[in-house]
């Protein structure tokens, strides 16, 4: 289903669902244009009108191969998103997933995720993942740190309605995938997977933040590697003293 201009695909179609509007046969909502597009823990998302792939897809948990186990659907989609961007051109090492669920060329953020889940009782009833992937936008004017498109990477313009195809693709692969190759895939394609980087802690209730920068203290850092990421979506890392640190996801941010 398409639809010209909405606050938020996410929030449309919790809605729908909910006044029992939404026609189940349907199996995703893209927009042209989000007035209140949303990210993790608050994060706003920039899009001009029709330049962006805005859309959510609605899953089935009867559907999902791991419906027991919330991350893998994390991983699940943002390995979709990470095969669909591949085929367009684009190096092989410049591409990542980073924790837990952000696509990244290089140093810049391409494509967002955000997963919300519907839980009555004890059992998730079925999920929502929301995804903004930057295709044809060529200047972001929001104070969002990094972001990058697809034509600023190659210099092309880009059909949505194919690429939202190849994402559907990929997305039913990966629903369909026992969890093992799509965990392997994931953690081979981890943004720093390799090497020390610069870490910083955070509360995990202050104010929503894409990245540390330059205005973290100092003595706030810290340097590790990844070390895993286990199912619960846990990150473990290992600093210079050979300590493992480990924290859920909003406990520590990368320092970009």
């Amino acid at each position: 289903m398409y639809i010209a201009r909405t606050n938020s695909t996410n929030t449309l179609l919790k809605e729908l669902i909910a006044k029992g509007q939404w026609p189940m046969a349907e199996r995703f909502i893209r927009a042209g244009y989000q007035t209140a597009g949303r990210g993790q823990t608050g994060n706003g998302w920039e899009s001009e009108p029709d330049k962006n792939l805005l859309c959510s897809v609605l899953i089935s948990r009867q559907l999902s191969a791991f419906s027991n186990q919330p991350f893998y659907l994390n991983v699940a989609i943002s390995v979709a998103v990470h095969k669909a961007v591949m085929g367009y051109g684009l190096p092989v090492t410049g591409l990542t997933i980073k924790w837990p669920n952000d696509i990244y060329w290089n140093d810049q953020k391409i494509a967002g995720i955000l997963i919300e889940n519907a839980i009555i009782g004890n059992e998730v009833k079925y999920s929502i993942a929301g995804i903004g992937l930057n295709v044809n936008q060529t200047a972001f004017v929001s104070d969002a740190p990094n972001p990058v498109s697809l034509k600023q990477i190659t210099g092309k313009d880009y059909d949505l309605d194919e690429l939202m195809a190849r994402l559907m693709e990929e997305i039913d692969e990966g629903l369909r995938d026992s969890g093992d190759g799509l965990w392997e895939y994931y953690k081979a394609h981890l943004y720093r997977r390799e090497g020390f980087w610069s870490f910083v802690e955070r509360e995990v209730n202050t104010a929503p933040t894409m990245n540390a920068d330059s205005k973290e203290p100092i003595a706030d850092r810290f340097m590790a590697r990844i070390e895993e990421v286990l199912p619960t979506g846990e990150i473990v890392l290992q600093d210079q003293q050979g300590k493992e640190r480990k924290y859920h996801f909003k406990q520590v941010r990368y320092v970009i």
